[in-house]
């Protein structure tokens, strides 16, 4: 340890996040910056928790909107608090490049201005320091280098496998590899053993994870590059008929509008169906 403090185990685990120094000290890379293997998602996020007394009275527990280039999740917490969260591509280190003189709070206001009233309502009951701001970053699937090193390291979570947060299935990801490790380090009855069940841990959770690493990518994209206000068709009050928002983007999502629940369901039936892997 930093400290000098020797502890001696039979495995370690190396559960440190996406800047885990742990996979890096396996690997020889870099913790952060080039080489980590870690990519800038595109977007930052700024995240909000306070007790709020919703306007539905906690009818409604998530809430999601979506626009062209950003968007924002309310959800209730419990015990009457509630966390939100405004994600916006923007370029990376945002936070010191964009001068907020009036604070996050009024910055979000007039960045989703125009946006449902539902956004406002909670955003104008947040107090900046119940506010912060932070860039989001992935890793690629770990298919061609190992999550294990010789017969005594492992890596789980973050550490290996960090995804976008689209699909919120970051801390979901890092309780299934805890639970494949107790149940394969469970089985273990000799020391000799070990290496082959953190083995059996890395094949076990490989396909699933880098296939939830790979849908959480994919919604992140579509939402920042793809999805826009759905194209329509007005007649206005002088009977006149005035096309809006007919650019790819508006077409391409007004289309896909009655396919997204089918394909939510499928993605959703897989998240929550295949934990056992």
């Amino acid at each position: 340890m930093q400290s000098g403090k020797v502890i001696e185990g039979d495995v370690l685990l190396g559960a440190d996040g996406i800047w885990s120094a742990v996979r890096a000290k396996m690997r020889g890379e870099p913790e952060k910056g080039e080489g980590s293997g870690a990519a800038y998602s595109g977007y930052t996020v700024f995240a909000g928790e306070l007790a709020y007394e919703s306007f539905d009275n906690g009818l409604v527990r998530y809430r999601v909107y979506i626009g062209p280039s950003k968007y924002f999740v309310v959800t209730d917490i419990g015990h009457g608090r509630y966390q939100w969260y405004a994600f916006l591509a923007r370029p990376a280190n945002s936070e010191e490049i964009i001068p907020m003189p009036e604070g996050k709070s009024n910055y979000l206001q007039e960045e989703f201005c125009g946006w449902s009233w539902e956004i406002h309502h909670i955003m104008k009951a947040t107090k900046d320091h119940e506010i912060e701001q932070r860039d989001l970053y992935d890793r690629p699937p770990s298919v061609m280098k190992s999550w294990i090193d010789g017969d005594s390291v492992a890596l789980i979570g973050d550490a290996i496998h960090a995804m976008a947060p689209n699909l919120g299935q970051g801390g979901c990801q890092a309780i299934e590899d805890a639970y494949v490790l107790w149940q394969e380090l469970s089985r273990t009855t000799r020391r000799d053993e070990i290496g082959s069940r953190l083995s059996a841990y890395h094949r076990r959770r490989l396909l699933r994870s880098a296939a939830v690493q790979g849908l959480s990518r994919f919604a992140s994209d579509i939402i920042i590059q793809g999805f826009d206000t759905p194209a329509k068709v007005v007649r206005k009050d002088d009977g006149s008929i005035q096309f809006q928002n007919f650019n790819y983007a508006g077409v391409v999502t007004k289309l896909l509008q009655p396919i997204l629940p089918i394909f939510f369901w499928i993605q959703f039936t897989f998240l929550y169906a295949g934990w056992r892997n």
